[in-house]
């Protein structure tokens, strides 16, 4: 664990040494942390059991700065038998980025890795995504899920989100 938590460190401070490098002058990097929170849209679940996907709204709240995003969360390879109505989910945020300007959609990527959750009425869920997009880097070490309905999901994850 302690070499698992060393290597994270390890690898954000190299991330957070080669952002100026690449970033142009009116870009500021740095370091983003904050809280992701997504609400998956009624109506829009396509489950194909193997495979599911949901549009999505997120909201970004970075130390009060509030930045709104649209796309895509579900399961790209695994196996679905849910069937939720409601669903929301959050990420800690912790993102290498060439711009933690507010405003600039520093967040908007392409997130894979590891989801479950499992649901009688109210149900729970994890997911643990790393990716990013043409600004960042971003490591969610950790996401959590509440949603209401029935059935159980895991498998490799996924989340598109770009700006609103």
């Amino acid at each position: 664990m302690k070499l698992a938590i060393r290597s994270f460190a390890v690898a954000v401070a190299a991330l957070i040494t080669l952002l100026p490098a690449v970033s142009s002058a009116d870009e500021q990097a740095g370091v983003q942390i904050g809280l992701l929170s997504c609400e998956v849209v009624p109506g829009s679940r396509v489950n194909l059991l193997i495979r599911s996907t949901a549009d999505v709204t997120c909201t970004y709240d970075n130390q009060g700065t509030l930045e709104r995003y649209k796309g895509e969360a579900g399961i790209a390879l695994g196996l679905d038998l849910s069937f939720k109505t409601e669903e929301k989910f959050g990420f800690a945020v912790i993102a290498a980025s060439s711009d933690v300007r507010p405003g600039a959609y520093a967040l908007a990527g392409k997130y894979v890795g590891g989801q479950a959750s499992a649901a009688a009425g109210v149900g729970v869920g994890a997911k643990v995504l790393v990716g990013g997009g043409e600004k960042n880097f971003s490591l969610q070490p950790v996401g959590l899920e509440g949603s209401v309905g029935a059935g159980a999901s895991a498998g490799i994850g996924f989340l598109y989100i770009e700006k609103m």
